[in-house]
């Protein structure tokens, strides 16, 4: 069964797509400031065009940061600048990069990924949907879409950090035709915390092994400015077997880098999903549909 369409996405052009597809994944400090933030990240797309990479993924809210007493306190334009360093820096390096901010809207804050071409435009923008931490919870909201988005012909979603354990919210693109997911997260919490989030995998669950897709995560490290809290670091990039292509460490920043062989992501288990029980075939059908229709739909 072909997957259902919902019309051509915004920019999505009818360029075969290629075979391979490099990636790399930026591993950074959850609990800077801005401009240090923004440092790191025209540091890092930087490195990923010298390795030769296609697309650069880095960490959730990578710009502004994840600790909100530093979130609440930047003006909006501040942050619109950065991200339009980073728009300049994707043009003049010649690749994908997709970045994360917390931003003010008329009542909350949304969490945000924004993509960006390598023509240096934001061509895709998602919102975090499931709240996580408690400082979250009190100044963001959810977003309303899923994420569906094409590089160079390939179909790709994002999740932010705990929408990764809502699995409906990978599989429906992954239904529509995504082959790779990407996962900015940030998995801080208390020590205790992420000591235990490391032992059980609860951090980032790989998706292969219920989906057939690529798996690309990119999250932080460090302690937040109080000592209070760290983060489980270990970014990874999986192929749709789930089994690891590259790896991060738990503490230090870094970029790791993978060749994705595209035709391994078949995506068989979405697409049996679609198939059986044929009692549920029709609003899977329409679900689908609906993900493709909204995926240009603005956050606001």
């Amino acid at each position: 069964m072909a997957p259902p369409t919902g019309g051509r996405l915004r920019g999505e052009s009818e360029m075969a797509a290629p075979q391979t597809m490099q990636v790399s994944c930026v591993q950074l400090h959850w609990a800077k400031d801005l401009e240090r933030n923004l440092n790191r990240c025209l540091h890092y797309i930087g490195l990923a065009a010298e390795e030769g990479s296609r697309v650069v993924l880095f960490p959730e809210a990578n710009l502004t940061s994840y600790y909100f007493p530093f979130v609440v306190a930047l003006p909006e334009a501040q942050v619109q600048w950065a991200v339009e360093q980073v728009q300049e820096a994707a043009r003049e390096a010649g690749l994908w990069a997709i970045v994360g901010s917390i931003r003010p809207t008329a009542d909350r804050f949304l969490n945000l990924a924004h993509v960006i071409t390598p023509e240096g435009e934001v061509t895709h923008e998602y919102a975090k949907i499931m709240m996580a931490g408690r400082d979250e919870q009190q100044y963001c909201r959810g977003g309303s879409k899923l994420s569906l988005f094409e590089v160079d012909g390939v179909l790709c979603t994002i999740v932010i950090c705990r929408d990764g354990r809502h699995p409906e919210l990978y599989r429906l693109p992954a239904m529509a035709g995504a082959q790779i997911l990407f996962h900015p997260s940030c998995s801080s919490d208390e020590i205790e915390a992420v000591a235990w989030k490391r032992v059980s995998g609860r951090a980032q669950q790989p998706v292969g092994p219920n989906t057939r897709m690529f798996h690309c995560v990119a999250n932080t490290v460090g302690q937040s400015p109080d000592g209070k809290q760290t983060s489980s670091g270990a970014s990874f990039i999986r192929e749709p077997n789930g089994i690891p292509l590259a790896e991060a460490g738990y503490y230090q920043e870094e970029m790791i880098t993978a060749v994705l062989d595209l035709e391994r992501a078949d995506r068989k288990y979405v697409r049996d999903s679609l198939e059986h029980p044929e009692f549920l075939r029709e609003y899977w059908e329409q679900m689908v549909a609906e993900v493709r229709q909204r995926a240009d739909l603005r956050p606001e």
